[in-house]
C-alpha cells in the first residue's frame, strides 16, 4: 500500500507542477495533456505495478523469489516473526533457522544454528541471503556494527527488526544524533483539517453513490422480499467512534426465524467466542448468499455514512458484546467512525481470524492518510469481485 501511495503522490505532484508552470511561464500546454492524460498515466502505472505485484506474490506462494532467512532473537520473538512471515509469505521471506541467546530451551521448530555470536557460520551453514536482527538488549550498537562488517564480505542483507508495531514508514524518521540513529514517531493523525475533509467527502461520496445506485438497491430490495419473507433490512446495534452506539442497517440475508435458530447452530461457530460466523451458514437464504458474496448486503451502509455515524473507510463496526471484553489496547479502534469498508475488507473478510482483523484495523487507525484511503478503496473492488472470504 505505501508504494501505491508513493506513486499517486508523485503523480499528483507531476500534475499539479504542469498545470502551476503552464499557467505561470504562458506555455501552452494542451489542458487535455494535463487534466487526463498525466492522471491516466498515474492510474495506469498503479495498475500495472499492482498486476505484477500479484504475480509476484503467486510466485512467492509457489516458494519462488523467496530470500532465506536467518532469524536473530529471543526464542517468542523468533516464533513470532516466523509465524507472520509463514503466513504472509508475498513478503518473500523465508525463515530457514535461528541463532538463540546462550541457555535457550531450543523450542522454536526452526533449526538453531548456535547463540549470537556464530551469525556468520549459521548464514554460510543455511545458505542464508539475509539475517534478521529481533531487539534483544545483548545486541547492542558495537556488536551490530561487527555483524554488519561480517556479514558486508559475504553480501548478505541486514535487517534490524523495530519493536514498534503497525507503524506505517510515513509516520517514522532517522534522526542521527552524534552518530546515533534515532528512530523518531510522529503523532497519528486523528484530529484536524484532514479529518474534517474527510467527513465531508464521505458525506458527499455516500450522497452520490445512493443517488447512482437507487436503482440497484430497488432491484436488491425486490430481490429480498422475493428469497424469502420478513423486512428487507436488517438493523443492528454497533459501536462507533468514542463508544458511541448507533443502529446499522444491512439488506437482510437471513430467513427471519434466525435468531431463535441460533442456539442450534451455535456450537458449529467457524470464527471465535464473541462474533458468530459459519461458513455454510443454513439461515442464510439462497438471495442471502448471493448478496454476502459480492458484499452487496453492506449498500445500505450508506445511509450511516450520510448521518454521519460511519466512514467509507475505516474499522469494522464492533458489536456492543464484543467491545464489552476489548482489552484497553484494543479499544484503540474506536478512537475513529467505523467503516464501509477497511484493511480488513480487502485482506480476506470472514477468512481473517480475529485477532489478525482487530490487528489491521490498529495498523489503519494508527496510519490514515487520504491516499491509504483511495488505496482500500481500489482494493475493494478487486476483493468484491474475487469474493474472498464472503460468507
Amino acid at each position: 500500500t505505501d508504494e501505491y501511495q508513493r506513486v499517486l503522490r508523485a503523480g499528483l505532484a507531476l500534475t499539479a507542477t504542469a498545470a502551476i508552470v503552464s499557467y505561470a511561464f504562458d506555455i501552452r500546454l494542451a489542458r487535455g495533456y494535463v487534466v487526463v492524460a498525466l492522471p491516466l498515466a498515474t492510474l495506469t502505472g498503479i495498475v500495472l505495478r499492482f498486476v505484477l505485484r500479484k504475480r509476484l506474490h503467486r510466485a512467492r506462494r509457489r516458494g519462488a523469489y523467496l530470500r532465506r532467512v536467518i532469524v536473530v532473537g529471543h526464542e517468542l520473538a523468533v516464533v513470532a516473526l516466523t509465524r507472520q512471515l509463514r503466513r504472509e509469505r508475498y513478503h518473500g521471506l523465508d525463515v530457514v533457522g535461528c541463532c538463540l541467546p546462550p541457555r535457550h530451551d531450543g523450542r522454536v521448530a526452526l533449526p538453531v544454528y548456535g547463540t549470537f555470536d556464530e551469525v556468520a557460520h549459521a548464514v554460510r551453514a543455511a545458505r542464508a541471503d539475509t539475517v534478521i536482527v529481533l531487539s534483544c538488549p545483548e545486541l547492542d550498537g558495537h556488536i551490530l556494527r561487527r555483524l554488519a562488517w561480517r556479514l558486508e564480505r559475504d553480501e548478505v542483507d541486514l535487517i534490524l527488526a523495530s519493536s514498534l508495531i503497525d507503524v506505517a514508514g510515513g509516520r517514522t524518521t532517522i534522526r542521527p544524533v552524534d552518530g546515533l540513529p534515532m528512530l523518531h514517531v510522529e503523532h497519528p493523525n486523528l484530529s484536524g483539517p484532514g479529518r474534517i475533509v474527510k467527513a465531508a467527502m464521505d458525506r458527499l461520496g455516500a450522497l452520490a453513490l445512493l443517488v447512482m445506485l437507487a436503482p440497484v438497491l430497488a432491484v436488491l430490495a425486490v430481490a429480498v422480499t422475493w428469497g424469502s419473507p420478513g423486512p428487507v433490512l436488517f438493523r443492528q446495534v454497533r459501536v462507533g467512534k468514542d463508544g458511541r452506539e448507533f443502529v446499522m442497517y444491512k439488506f437482510r440475508t437471513m430467513y427471519a426465524d434466525a435468531p431463535a435458530r441460533l442456539a442450534e447452530i451455535r456450537h458449529l461457530n467457524d470464527y471465535d467466542d464473541v462474533l458468530f460466523k459459519m461458513r455454510d451458514d443454513p439461515r442464510v437464504s439462497r438471495v442471502g448468499r448471493w448478496l454476502r458474496r459480492f458484499s452487496l448486503d453492506e449498500l445500505p451502509q450508506l445511509v450511516n455514512v450520510l448521518l454521519g455515524q460511519m466512514s467509507l473507510v475505516g474499522p469494522r463496526p464492533p458489536l456492543p458484546e464484543e467491545v464489552a471484553v476489548y482489552p484497553d489496547d484494543v479499544r484503540r479502534r474506536l478512537a475513529v467512525k467505523p467503516g464501509l469498508t477497511g484493511l480488513w475488507q480487502v485482506s480476506g473478510r470472514s477468512d481473517l481470524p480475529f485477532d489478525e482483523a482487530v490487528k489491521l484495523d490498529l495498523r489503519y487507525v494508527e496510519n490514515w492518510s487520504f491516499s491509504l484511503d483511495l488505496m482500500i478503496l481500489l482494493r475493494t473492488l478487486s476483493a468484491v469481485c474475487r469474493a474472498s472470504g464472503a460468507y
